[in-house]
């Protein structure tokens, strides 16, 4: 029996462009993935032979085949015909369903991680191959690095040497959003205004045909090279202006009360506020890891899932 332990870390997307609906359902995007510190942590443990358990600490995580890290061990076992048993043991952190990439983690830490443990010697080229069978973010934590710009579904990756470390407080709230149906959400022709009595607001929509944001929340940019421009020159006042999040519509139009939290976040920062990924998590930009303590220290008094993370 061989045992391997290993951190399995979230992601956020500072900027995500929804461009066009692709033949095989999927979409085209443009993102800049950030990994953060906030990790699941992962116990492989392995037998001469056997087939592949999963277990949780989660109820809401899959413990069978529709577990990622399970599709990605079954992966490795019929691709190179690998006969030894393996146990995934996962200690969940990373919050479930809200668009910070955990299970897409989960998966590419077990590739890695077999890779290494049964020292089956496969190239990072068809690692990131088999990562693209997965899912769309697997191939980002596959690539093991801090900042990387995906295209296609967000599969193609070009890795960004930026020697930059933001911290931020990542606000979850009580509920979860899977990305096929915030996707879906994104249909043309959808309602351009959205009320809502509970919270007081009304909230009106650019063209929802081309995919636009929610008025008054995000400011359009149309090129990631904007943001990565000040995140190389560190120049952290200009980050606002540059966040941007497509899915932003749809994940406000699920969840009416999310317009309501985002414009309450963003009077407590001048450096920004956004989704990552299809929600329903919040990333609230601070100056340091002091500020960003702070901020996470006032609202523990009203939100239960609070955290203060950093580039890792």
């Amino acid at each position: 029996m061989k045992t391997l332990s290993l951190c399995s870390p979230a992601k956020l997307n500072l900027f995500l462009k929804v461009m066009n609906k692709r033949s095989d359902g999927y979409h085209n995007i443009e993102t800049l993935f950030e990994r953060i510190d906030l990790c699941d942590n992962i116990r492989l443990v392995s037998y001469p032979t056997g087939g592949i358990r999963i277990f949780c600490d989660h109820p809401d995580v899959p413990l069978g085949s529709q577990n990622l890290a399970y599709q990605a061990a079954k992966l490795i076992k019929d691709q190179l015909g690998v006969t030894r048993g393996i146990d995934i043991k996962i200690e969940k952190c990373i919050p479930v369903a809200a668009g910070l990439g955990g299970g897409s983690s989960n998966a590419a830490t077990t590739l890695l991680g077999l890779n290494q443990m049964w020292a089956l010697k496969i190239s990072k080229r068809r690692l990131l191959t088999l990562a693209r069978t997965l899912g769309s973010d697997v191939p980002f934590f596959v690539q093991d690095e801090s900042w990387a710009v995906g295209t296609g579904r967000g599969d193609r990756l070009k890795p960004l040497r930026l020697k930059t470390r933001l911290w931020h407080v990542l606000v979850v709230p009580p509920f979860k959003m899977y990305s096929r149906e915030v996707f879906e959400s994104l249909r043309p022709g959808a309602p351009s205004v959205l009320r809502t009595e509970k919270e007081g607001l009304m909230l009106r929509f650019r063209s929802a045909s081309t995919l636009s944001e929610v008025e008054g929340l995000t400011k359009l940019k149309d090129d990631v090279n904007i943001l990565i421009r000040s995140l190389r020159k560190k120049i952290f006042s200009a980050l606002a202006g540059s966040l941007r999040n497509d899915l932003e519509i749809a994940i406000v139009r699920l969840q009416p009360s999310l317009a309501l939290l985002k414009q309450k976040l963003g009077r407590l920062t001048t450096h920004g506020v956004g989704f990552s990924g299809s929600g329903p998590a919040l990333f609230v930009l601070a100056e340091d890891r002091k500020k960003a303590e702070s901020l996470k220290s006032a609202l523990n008094k009203e939100y239960r899932r609070v955290f203060v993370v950093g580039t890792f």
